[in-house]
């Protein structure tokens, strides 16, 4: 770690309020000692009660500034590691860096990989870890782990759960066979989902909004129910001794680097609303929810579960979830997602759903059918247009009875999408389908069914199938206020501005996309950078992420309508756009290239600029060449300028 990075860290660990600081300005740790951290000695209890002293009389102090450990690798050639940084007074993290994560998962890619936060608090009676970390990390983590409880002199007493997706949980089964007397702290249903994942017995304590625990020292914890951020079993702990709020995923990002506070602003960004927009949007209304529950509580840090945590741009950054969330409040239309959490790919396949529901300006509310009030369900459906029914698991009542209750709610006004959760147990989409033609609902999309383990162009099919049930549900809508977006003679005079055709071309390793351009400019010298105005609702805006390789196909003005033919027309979800279509490609990407360009450019995307219903792509662009030297652009002149 290089200077300035060292300093960033003191800055962070002493830029809390002096109240909140100790007399040297950084965090302490209390002076109490378990022989359940000792170091291995000799067997006899002279020689424990002597290492106890020891240790009693020199306590080991946090760190002023980051500690990392050695970098191993794990798969191909993947880069991990941990750190340790100072949070708070007697608080540290332990962050694990996930270098060289490209995907999360596998429905959106990573350009600056993740990282997986984890706490220590040690308050002067008790010691509590929030969180514990990714099991790729086994070993790596747990060795940091044991070695900053034994320089403290402690043991776990609580484990506090945020919740249970596995980058989060992977190694909380280690960390009760390590300290089995620990008690395990989340709510109702984290620790349901916990059991079926530690197999193995532990000391539990289901916790509830407002319920504390005090770990000495004026550590108070107290706990914040926030379901549905992004998983049901969410909660957010606050320290009422350092004003930290523990959010878990909540305002976290994917951005891995040495930094662990939001010192870089505007390096963060990108990556701060793409995570929100992934993860976080199709649950708008919980954000809301969340924020108004945490409204009294006097938090100068948010320590989250991915990238750095939130300190030097608090009100900036909490102010864009509020911002972000009540935008989609003001959605046209609403669908409701039924999914059962737990089960098979579903969760992942939903929100993924859900991610094209929104892109497209249609609102979404996420309904777990495993844990749902039928009260709140048939209050939900009430308010939406559309539902989204994943397949529940045949042989869960639970779900069982959600989808009974659903489907005898359902009215003629809902357009339904039947979608498989791939878990084994499957409910028939077909026997769905048939319970919904029976409610007179709009069955009329193509279910979604999966015939194998789902790969990147099963997700995008799926994003694609949400942003069409959307489209469908505001079509009428859009018409209506493109006509009234601007008087006449506006849109008759901005028409005047000529612009090429082209087609943008994108892909992943196991995804591709490609559509029409038209308001596409030069838009710098150094480096040579050009713009591409991409709407919102466009299958290949998933594709074209600040990191991500495109290709700008240039059209001649003698075969341009073949190829605008092609590519205007309306693709099924997950359809190959090149199929039938020449292509090669472009050196050193996977994208393709269209055989009959006239010329080609690669660009990276470097940023992107958010309007109304557009895009902003700026690209730097890489490389590219001319295929037919002699012939013209096609040029693309509008009578109006409510359309492309």
């Amino acid at each position: 770690m290089g200077p300035s990075s060292a300093r960033l860290q003191l800055q962070a660990a002493n830029s809390l309020p002096a109240a909140r600081r100790s007399s040297q300005g950084r965090p302490r740790v209390a002076k109490l000692v378990t022989t359940a951290a000792l170091p291995a000695g000799g067997s006899n209890s002279r020689d424990v009660s002597t290492q106890a002293a020891s240790l009693a009389e020199a306590p080991v102090e946090a760190p002023t500034a980051t500690e990392l450990s050695k970098i191993v690798e794990w798969g191909q050639k993947k880069r991990l590691q941990t750190q340790v940084a100072p949070v708070a007074d007697d608080t540290i993290t332990i962050r694990s860096l996930d270098w060289d994560r490209d995907r999360f998962d596998i429905e959106f890619g990573l350009e600056k990989g993740t990282t997986y936060n984890s706490y220590l608090i040690f308050g002067k009676d008790k010691t509590a870890l929030v969180d514990a970390s990714h099991e790729k990390f086994r070993g790596l983590w747990t060795d940091t782990l044991k070695e900053q409880l034994a320089k403290a002199g402690r043991s776990i007493d609580y484990v506090l759960v945020s919740h249970t997706e596995p980058d989060h949980s992977g190694l909380i089964p280690d960390v009760i066979d390590l300290y089995p007397d620990a008690v395990v702290c989340g709510s109702k249903v984290a620790l349901m989902y916990l059991k079926g994942l530690t197999h193995r017995p532990m000391n539990e304590k289901i916790v509830k909004g407002g319920d504390t625990i005090d770990l000495g020292g004026g550590h108070k914890m107290e706990f914040v129910l926030a379901p549905n951020l992004h998983w049901p079993d969410t909660i957010f702990s606050f320290d009422h001794g350092t004003g930290v709020m523990y959010t878990c995923d909540a305002f976290g990002m994917h951005y891995c680097n040495e930094d662990a506070f939001d010192t870089q602003l505007e390096a963060i960004s990108p990556h701060y609303r793409f995570y929100y927009d992934c993860l976080m949007k199709p649950n708008a209304r919980s954000v809301l929810n969340a924020l108004k529950k945490t409204k009294d509580l006097e938090y100068s840090t948010i320590a989250t579960g991915h990238g750095p945590l939130i300190r030097f741009n608090l009100d900036e950054l909490v102010g864009r979830y509020q911002s972000w969330s009540e935008s989609v409040g003001k959605a046209a239309a609403t669908v409701t997602v039924l999914y059962s959490s737990e089960y098979g790919y579903g969760d992942r396949l939903s929100q993924t759903l859900a991610r094209g529901i929104t892109k497209a300006g249609v609102a979404t509310e996420m309904i777990d059918a495993l844990s749902v009030d039928p009260q709140e369900l048939v209050e939900v459906l009430g308010k939406s247009q559309g539902v989204v029914i994943m397949t529940p698991p045949r042989d869960s009542k639970e779900a069982q009875n959600t989808l009974s209750t659903m489907v005898s709610a359902l009215k003629g006004k809902h357009k339904i999408l039947v979608a498989e959760s791939y878990g084994g147990r499957d409910e028939p989409v077909d026997t769905i389908i048939g319970s919904c033609v029976t409610a007179s609902s709009d069955t009329s999309l193509d279910p979604l069914r999966v015939r194998d383990t789902p790969t990147e162009l099963t997700y995008q099919e799926y994003e694609e199938a949400g942003t069409d049930l959307a489209q469908a549900l505001t079509k009428k809508e859009k018409i209506k206020s493109q006509k009234a977006a601007m008087p006449p003679n506006i849109a008759k005079a901005l028409a005047r501005l000529s612009s090429g055709l082209y087609i943008v071309t994108a892909a992943t390793a196991g995804a591709k996309g490609a559509m029409v351009a038209s308001w596409v400019a030069q838009a710098s010298f150094e480096p040579l950078g050009l713009t591409v105005a991409v709407a919102k609702d466009r299958a290949i805006e998933s594709l074209m992420q600040v990191g991500d390789t495109f290709v700008l196909n240039c059209l001649g003005d003698s075969n341009a309508g073949p190829m605008m033919k092609h590519f205007l027309q309306r693709f099924p979800p997950g359809a190959d756009r090149f199929n039938g279509v020449e292509t090669f490609t472009a050196p050193d990407t996977v994208v393709p290239v269209l055989a009959e360009a006239i010329a080609y450019c690669t660009c990276r995307v470097r940023t992107r600029l958010e309007t109304p219903d557009h895009w902003i792509t700026y690209a730097e662009v890489v490389s590219g060449d001319v295929g037919q030297p002699d012939a013209k652009t096609a040029v693309h002149r509008r009578k109006v300028a409510n359309y492309y």
